[in-house]
């Protein structure tokens, strides 16, 4: 474990002695009391031109903190080096938002709903014992007609009923009244009971094994790797083949990576997913305001789960724990947070020559460095892949329950008897701090285009690549197209491989709508940028949430959007690139009552960064694993034991 002792590199991973002496020092400072509550924490790294100089070794922390009694909150960076507050300042709640929601106020929201006598008198109208209620708090948004939100400290709440302890009460949701509840104050402020709804009676117990039925009759898969692991890892830096990186975490992103080059070459200087939203689109009164921000409103990343071999991870696995801060800022570790693995992806390339006679095959493999977090009903995985040949993936997976309603119909799926799904979105904004062999970079739209039949192209079967140079941030708003297979080239303007071409990586985007919500909503401003599918701005440090630093209650406009006022040049200059990305989300009976994974993503994949295929060294399998001499034996031939 990294501690204040040994510690080698300004980018380790946060280590659970960090934890308290930042707590220490908050103490000391006088700005930790009886009611002050920590509401995010992580470290606050280092400007990269100081790492990439070998600089940046000042530890530093940032932590929000929020006092539950009188809801004033502050931004402060502490110094575990120098023991010390380095700045300190006081949020507005009004302009910049309210810091996200914690455990703690989730905790206690059932006592305040059950001391609400219009909670209780909308639940006595449908007839439901309010011991049986679970209540969901939600974050509110910011709406302008609601002129008591702003300042205030407020979320939504929803109820579930529950009919035993072992029953799923995502099954039984109580529609047509939701409640306002103020947070400081610890009250409801308004029920909204605008319809007496029948609650489902379907059954959401996927973990019963009569909902299961018999088994299915599946041997076992085992993944071995007899000779041990391929890749190392020693304090938090991972090589793996021609890669090297290193990992982060942090409760708001989940997994970071940082510093990823291949063969000695950058590539990435830091990659993460900064934000994710999900928009609902029922519009109905006690609905309309559902658009939830896990990463930004929730810190999604501070429930991670512990990983189990076998389950959540199968072949030769390294696990990474992880460390964070509790609501009171002792430190919290999540063992296994990080699951690291090697697996086979198939065939990496192959030919069998007419001319030669030469037949040549080599497997594909691939890194997989991940974690699993669940947030309220859903469930996100969070996969990098780091392939062979120099290309970068990253999926993402959803899974877990989808949010139901009582009220199937325009807006929603009926997956169950009565029971509804609102139609949604997930979208995810992906930070990737580009360094494509070096920090002077530039995004160039590469796209095909059709060329008329004519002089030149008589019998009309040419097409061209088109490229459009994106040179100020006014010009880096961009939307995918799949139509004409639009990807954007990250090239360094400084250099060439051997044919001349300027080193690049292509974004290859999987072309999925972006915000579906009307441009005047309140989740476009908040939102914006999810609105495109790509933005390039110039890099600055303190630049790191694309819906603003406090995204809770934040009436929109910050983040991404502010920050392109500046139209800075992106071309030849150290940039980042933000991809949107996600799905839209129109359930089905299969999700129910529980949902098989759906899948998002996108690649980087080399172009022109290598003079020729970077994967020609890959060995051929050995032993047993290949046939690749006198081979003749088809399925089901006989084999001597020498074979194989």
């Amino acid at each position: 474990m990294t501690t204040l002792e040994n510690r080698t590199h300004a980018l380790a991973m946060t280590s659970e002695a960090e934890v308290t002496t930042v707590r220490e020092v908050l103490l000391d400072s006088g700005l930790l009391g009886e009611n002050v509550r920590y509401t995010f924490f992580a470290p606050e790294e280092p400007a990269k031109d100081e790492v990439l100089a070998g600089g940046g070794a000042d530890r530093r922390f940032r932590v929000v903190l929020l006092d539950i009694a009188t809801g004033t909150s502050w931004d402060v960076v502490v110094s575990t080096d120098s023991r010390s507050v380095v700045t300190q300042r006081r949020i507005d709640p009004v302009t910049e938002g309210q810091p996200p929601i914690i455990d703690t106020e989730f905790e206690f929201i059932e006592d305040v709903l059950n001391s609400s006598p219009e909670w209780l008198a909308a639940l006595e109208r449908r007839g439901i014992d309010p011991t049986t209620v679970r209540a969901v708090p939600l974050s509110a948004g910011a709406f302008t007609d609601y002129p008591e939100t702003p300042g205030r400290r407020v979320v939504r709440a929803f109820g579930f009923r529950q009919d035993h302890e072992k029953d799923h009460p995502w099954a039984h949701p109580i529609d047509g009244m939701v409640a306002y509840v103020d947070l400081t104050g610890r009250r409801v402020d308004r029920v909204v009971d605008e319809a007496v709804h029948e609650v489902p009676a379907t059954s959401g117990n996927f973990d019963d094994p009569q909902v299961q039925g018999a088994p299915l009759d599946l041997k076992p898969i085992e993944i071995t790797q007899p000779e041990g692991r391929s890749f190392t890892v020693e304090d938090g830096r991972v090589r793996w083949g021609n890669w090297d990186l290193r990992i982060g975490f942090n409760e708001r992103e989940g997994l970071t990576l940082h510093q990823i080059s291949f063969d000695g070459r950058p590539i990435c200087y830091r990659a993460s997913v900064a934000e994710m939203v999900v928009p609902y689109a029922d519009p109905s009164p006690v609905r309309f305001w559902q658009n939830y921000f896990d990463c930004g409103e929730y810190m999604f990343a501070r429930y991670a789960d512990s990983l189990q071999l076998g389950c959540d991870c199968l072949g030769d696995i390294l696990y990474t724990d992880a460390v964070i801060a509790d609501d009171l800022g002792n430190p919290r570790t999540i063992e296994n947070a990080i699951c690291m693995h090697e697996e086979d992806y198939g065939v990496l390339w192959k030919h069998s020559d007419m001319f030669t006679g030469a037949r040549e095959t080599r497997r594909q493999r691939r890194l997989v460095i991940s974690f699993f977090t669940p947030i309220g009903n859903y469930d996100y995985g969070f996969y990098w892949y780091l392939y062979l040949d120099g290309t970068i993936e990253l999926e993402c997976k959803a899974t877990g329950i989808v949010f139901t309603s009582g009220t199937p119909g325009e807006y929603a799926t009926e997956i169950a008897p009565g029971l509804g799904a609102p139609f949604h979105q997930h979208l995810f904004s992906a930070r990737l701090d580009m360094t494509v062999d070096g920090t002077a970079n530039a995004v160039e739209e590469v796209e095909a285009a059709r060329v008329p039949m004519g002089e030149g192209n008589p019998y009309g079967n040419a097409f061209r690549r088109k490229v459009t140079r994106l040179s100020r941030e006014s010009d880096a708003q961009r939307d995918a197209n799949a139509s004409t297979g639009r990807v954007w080239h990250i090239v360094n303007t400084e250099k060439t491989n051997a044919l001349g071409q300027p080193v690049g990586y292509a974004l290859h985007p999987l072309g999925q709508p972006t915000l579906l919500a009307d441009e005047a909503s309140s989740i476009h401003s908040r939102a914006t940028f999810a609105t495109k599918a790509l933005w390039v701005t110039g890099y600055d440090k303190d630049e790191r949430y694309p819906a603003g630093d406090f995204v809770n209650q934040n009436p929109g406009g910050a983040g991404l959007p502010a920050w392109v006022q500046a139209d800075r040049p992106v071309d030849g200059e150290d940039i980042v690139v933000w991809h949107t990305f996600g799905l839209t989300h129109f359930p089905r009976p299969e999700d129910w009552p529980i949902m098989p994974v759906d899948y998002t993503g996108f690649v980087l994949k080399p172009s022109g960064f290598f003079d020729r295929n970077p994967a020609l060294n890959v060995p051929a399998s050995s032993g047993g694993h290949c046939h690749t001499e006198g081979d003749v034996h088809g399925p089901g031939k006989d084999r001597r034991p020498e074979d194989g």
